[in-house]
């Protein structure tokens, strides 16, 4: 079933439930509702929307500097069990 870890339920920390909700969720989900957050939150940056600005909630999961939208996957993962 290695082919099918998007749709594998994981638990999420305390910090990534704070700002997507109660897990646990697949990783699919995970990265969808990330993404919800972000641009509902206006964190993309605007001159180039790859790069990620993060607040202060999604700062406590990804770091505060300004991140990939490539590194800020593997930040999330690390949050996921």
């Amino acid at each position: 079933m290695a082919g099918n870890a998007l749709q594998t339920p994981v638990n999420l920390s305390s910090a990534l439930e704070n700002v997507i909700g109660r897990g646990p969720m697949t990783r699919a989900q995970v990265t969808s509702k990330v993404w919800e957050y972000i641009k509902a939150n206006g964190l993309q940056d605007s001159t180039d929307k790859r790069q990620i600005n993060p607040d202060a909630k999604l700062g406590a999961v990804i770091g505060n500097a300004q991140i990939s939208m490539f590194q800020m996957t593997a930040a999330v993962s690390k949050h996921l069990s």
